[in-house]
């Protein structure tokens, strides 16, 4: 007995040492990710800008069609869930600001994240770790190139960029699907819909939107390099560093989620 619960003990100590262990390296891989974009331009040490077009042109353009077609889903779903509530109280008026309000504040911004986490979050990782395990990495230090400078700061510049943008389009795309379902099962004119929307928003919803959006581009970018940089054990290791990506930068999101939704609405 005495046996099992030192090894119960000594598992959970091991874990939390990993863990802080972890933090501890994606803080220096940020602040050092941070130097190369902020402060080493200053310096003479440019940003290799023609790499960040490309990654931008994959986080962003390439991601457009999925973003907007799951925006438009949700969208439908929000306008034809909040009506039928709704129209129990006779207010089915105010379908367009439940929609407006849930998407702006909360839906877009989360999902276009987990979006982008699934298919270039789950990229970054998989890239950076085939580098490392077939020596690339250790091939450009050998040349004097900071893998941080030549990997990281495009991908985290272009994840910045354009993760703010797809939500701002998500926004639109979102508000249209409410409005196209509102047309066609209330009676509501288009008039009576975009004067409801435009009155339910206000500049802190939108920025509380676009705040989640740069904080979650950065945890999805942060993550994704940190376990590509890690990775260990050839193909196999590529494989678990990818799953693991995904799985703690959904997990932050949500977290980081919370806490950006108590520090911009919360009543107490």
């Amino acid at each position: 007995m005495i046996e099992t619960a030192t090894k119960a003990i000594g598992s959970i100590g091991r874990r939390t040492l990993d863990l802080f262990e972890q933090i501890r390296e994606v803080g220096q891989l940020l602040s050092e990710t941070l130097y190369c974009m902020l402060i080493a331009p200053l310096r003479g040490k440019g940003i290799q800008w023609r790499n960040t077009f490309t990654q931008m042109v994959k986080i962003g353009f390439e991601s457009l069609p999925i973003v907007c077609l799951i925006a438009f889903f949700v969208g439908l779903i929000i306008a034809m869930q909040s009506s039928y509530q709704l129209k129990q109280f006779g207010a089915t008026i105010y379908t367009a600001n439940l929609t407006a309000v849930s998407i702006i504040r909360e839906l877009s911004p989360l999902l276009t994240a987990i979006i982008i986490t699934g298919r270039n979050g789950s990229a970054i990782t998989a890239e950076i770790g085939t580098m490392k395990v077939s020596e690339e990495l250790d091939a450009l230090q050998i040349m004097g190139l900071n893998p941080v400078k030549f990997l990281v700061v495009p991908r985290t510049i272009a994840m910045v960029v354009m993760v703010p943008c797809l939500t701002v389009i998500s926004n639109m795309v979102g508000i249209f699907g409410g409005y196209v379902i509102s047309m066609m099962t209330l009676e509501l004119t288009s008039m009576h819909y975009i004067n409801q929307t435009i009155s339910a928003l206000t500049f802190r919803d939108l920025f509380s939107g676009l705040t989640k959006s740069v904080i979650f581009a950065l945890i999805i970018a942060g993550i994704g390099c940190y376990q590509g940089l890690i990775v260990r054990g050839g193909a196999e290791g590529v494989g678990k560093s990818t799953t693991r990506s995904v799985v703690v930068s959904i997990f932050l999101i949500i977290m980081a989620d919370v806490f950006f939704t108590a520090l911009f609405f919360s009543s107490f």
